[in-house]
């Protein structure tokens, strides 16, 4: 597990290379923050994941809504080791 203990936001993660990384960072061991603009598909990845996720709707071409993503994941994790930015 050599993302024992990290944490994750990841942009886009609703679908496609997004998704396939979000599951990829949990079985390796992350708790991912599953970022992504469509709420169905966002929440679909984050439950895949299970208790290591949560999702958050965020539209990257906000400041605001990026600023919210990142506050959203030290908030319930207490900190950000990896922002992998997917989306777009």
């Amino acid at each position: 597990m050599r993302l024992s203990g990290k944490v994750a936001v990841i942009t886009g993660a609703g679908s496609g290379i997004g998704r396939e990384s979000a599951l990829l960072f949990a079985r390796e061991g992350a708790r991912v923050a599953v970022a992504d603009i469509n709420e169905k598909m966002g929440r679909e990845t984050a439950a895949l994941i299970g208790e290591a996720a949560f999702f958050i709707k965020v539209d990257v071409s906000s400041w605001a809504d990026t600023e919210r993503m990142v506050a959203a994941a030290v908030e319930r994790w207490g900190r950000l080791d990896i922002l992998f930015n997917n989306a777009g």
